[in-house]
């Protein structure tokens, strides 16, 4: 008598035939879902401290809002006229192309600056880098008004430090007496000090936690095929990094373009309002100063349409990096 083997092809298929996969179980599709669950309450969050004040803002830059609608008077609908308005005002096109500019000058000597103190955190034994970490912090940590006050002080006209200095230990009498924050040129000198020497801190913080990242070994092969030292940060060091330094550098071109607390100070200290406005300055003199929230708010529009435009080109790139 022969017995059929528990080992053979089960029912219905034949001998070299592959069975046919079983359909998915529903039970494994249950948590396709969660992750979108776990966002909502993020976005619940983010709509309601992000988005409706920008729902406002855009209601506001379509209206005319002056300080008649503050004290409760209904606001009338102009449309587009605000921004007309602004985008025919002259004076808006200065302070765009000064703030562009002034940003532009903060950012390329920020990420230098930067570059250079993580590469030196990365040289530096355990003791100075401690040291050099705190310094760094305690810079990143004082409030912008603040520092913007210690400045003043060491720019000021009859008791600053840097004219004692200049006169004293240079013999450059010229100085003596010497306001630099009354021509804008030297203005913008004393702001670019205080907004890099504040913002140096984040970007080699940054920088230095993406050096630890790049392998040793990649870098002593380059070393022993005779590359130097500059061709190994060029060549093997910015291409592990290049995520970093991008996203670094649109953070801090939004954060330039929109900086507001170190130029009013300045200009509260001694500085020309009218040649030294930004971005942010002049949506606050033009709102807050003349009454009129309506351009106001078609200003504050128009920036954030360009921020907008700035971070949406780093995006672009990072989801295309991401799907070769």
């Amino acid at each position: 008598m022969t017995t059929q083997s528990t080992l053979g092809p089960p029912t219905g298929v034949a001998d070299g035939d592959t069975p046919e996969p079983r359909p998915p179980r529903r039970g494994r599709r249950r948590g396709r879902f969660t992750p979108y669950a776990l966002l909502v309450p993020a976005l619940i969050v983010l709509a309601v401290i992000t988005g409706w004040p920008l729902l406002q803002l855009l209601i506001m830059s379509v209206q005319e809002f002056g300080r008649a609608q503050v004290f409760g008077a209904a606001p009338e609908f102009v449309g587009l006229a605000n921004y007309l308005d602004v985008l025919t005002d002259p004076e808006f096109w200065q302070v765009l192309g000064r703030s562009l500019m002034f940003a532009a000058v903060c950012v390329v000597i920020t990420m230098v600056l930067g570059i250079l103190v993580a590469l030196l955190l990365k040289r530096l034994g355990a003791v100075l880098r401690t040291v050099v970490s705190v310094g760094l912090l305690l810079a990143w940590a004082m409030p912008p008004l603040s520092a913007t006050i210690v400045w003043g002080w060491i720019f000021d006209t009859q008791y600053g430090v840097l004219n004692n200095v200049l006169v004293n230990t240079f013999g450059l009498e010229q100085y003596a007496g010497h306001s630099w924050l009354i021509e804008p040129l030297s203005f913008f000198f004393v702001a670019t000090i205080i907004i890099v020497w504040g913002a140096v801190p984040f970007v080699a913080f940054t920088v230095y936690a993406g050096l630890t990242q790049v392998p040793d070994e990649v870098l002593e092969a380059a070393q022993l095929d005779g590359a130097g030292a500059l061709k190994r940060f060029f060549l093997v060091v910015v291409p592990y990094i290049r995520p970093i330094l991008a996203i670094v550098t649109i953070l801090q071109v939004i954060w330039d373009l929109r900086v507001f607390t170190q130029i009013y100070a300045l200009q509260s200290i001694g500085g020309l309002a009218e040649q030294t406005n930004t971005l942010g300055v002049y949506i606050y003199r033009v709102s807050l100063g003349s009454g009129d929230f309506g351009a106001g708010g078609a200003i504050s529009v128009i920036v954030v349409l360009l921020l907008v435009g700035l971070s949406a080109s780093y995006v672009r790139r990072s989801v295309k990096e991401e799907s070769l």
